[in-house]
């Protein structure tokens, strides 16, 4: 392979996804991880050790003009001015999503890459995960017709520490945050109004850090499209991970990956094993998947299927959200 064609890359963030992000990086021909960055010194030095890069600080790897691309898996709080240093920087930048907690700050962030006319993709992996991506080129191909509705199935195996809670942006912002940008990459509009109800069924030291656990929430397009959202923190079967579309031809299901697909019959009944534990097995392709195609856009050879952009608009419909579920009334969006 040419040596044009092997990018040279920084990651921000030596943490779970830092590491799962690293190791897509360290296998890919067309990729070399130079640089690892963390205030954490003993995750960086692993990580780095690990994927044959240096541990180096901000400016560093910043500065260095080898570096063509960063991604970005630190702390949420870092996320915006990460991204402004790095479009400067006149770097390609994939961040994990959100761009940051508030929408203000996130807007401003978004003008700033416009401004420098930078590559800057955002980490919503779900768009490339190869089920979902198929059921949305079946819905855009006119399989089911005319979609009318929607229904995204998304429930975690169990709550998070409670210490997270605080830190995250809460429920919607943190986790319904990829189901609302699916139902628009999906339904292919805007939603235009939605309404949310919500509770807190799991952990009352959720409810203690002012968060909910358990949320339903129904969107409507210009056209009459209806999309709902069921989210959980807790799941004692797996984490289940669904959406079908329902059209006016037919319907379409993405079901659960699960463990294996043996299924017992016997005088008993019928059973099968459970949905894979959590978003790093059952996602495992889609980050994969998601950084080929970084990579590409960066060699001119495909477009940003999701970019800051996106990553405003879902945060606006977050924010949509949560004044729904505090009002108790449908809010435009």
């Amino acid at each position: 392979m040419e040596s044009a064609d092997v990018i040279e890359l920084c990651i921000f963030g030596a943490g779970r996804i830092g590491n799962i992000h690293a190791r897509c990086l360290h296998q890919n021909p067309r990729t070399r991880l130079r640089y690892v960055v963390d205030t954490h010194q003993p995750a960086a030095e692993a990580l780095a050790a690990e994927c044959g890069a240096q541990v180096v600080d901000t400016e560093t790897a910043l500065n260095d003009p080898a570096i063509r691309a960063v991604v970005i898996a630190s702390s949420t709080d870092t996320h915006a001015d990460l991204i402004e240093r790095a479009a400067k920087a006149g770097k390609a930048i994939f961040c994990e999503k959100p761009i940051d907690l508030g929408l203000e700050r996130a807007k401003e962030c978004a003008a700033v890459v416009r401004e420098q006319n930078a590559i800057c993709a955002l980490g919503f992996n779900r768009r490339f995960d190869p089920q979902f991506s198929a059921l949305k080129a079946a819905v855009s191909g006119g399989q089911i017709g005319d979609l009318e509705i929607l229904t995204i199935t998304s429930r975690d195996p169990s709550p998070p520490p409670a210490g997270y809670i605080g830190k995250s942006g809460g429920m919607f912002r943190d986790m319904m945050i990829h189901d609302l940008d699916m139902a628009r990459w999906i339904m292919g509009e805007e939603p235009v109004e939605v309404f949310a109800t919500s509770s807190c069924l799991v952990d009352p030291a959720i409810a203690a850090a002012g968060d909910v656990d358990t949320a339903l929430v129904t969107m409507k397009t210009e056209s009459g499209k209806l999309c709902q959202i069921s989210n959980s923190r807790r799941a004692v079967y797996g984490y289940d991970q669904r959406i079908e579309a329902f059209g006016s031809l037919g319907m379409l299901q993405a079901r659960n990956m699960n463990e294996n697909n043996l299924v017992l019959t016997n005088s008993n009944g019928s059973s099968g094993s459970k949905p894979l534990a959590f978003f790093l097995e059952r996602y495992a392709d889609a980050y994969r998947i998601e950084l080929e195609s970084f990579v590409d856009c960066i060699l001119g050879r495909g477009e940003l299927l999701a970019n800051e952009n996106d990553g405003v608009r879902a945060l606006e419909l977050a924010e949509g959200v949560i004044e729904s579920s505090k009002t108790g009334r449908a809010v435009a969006v």
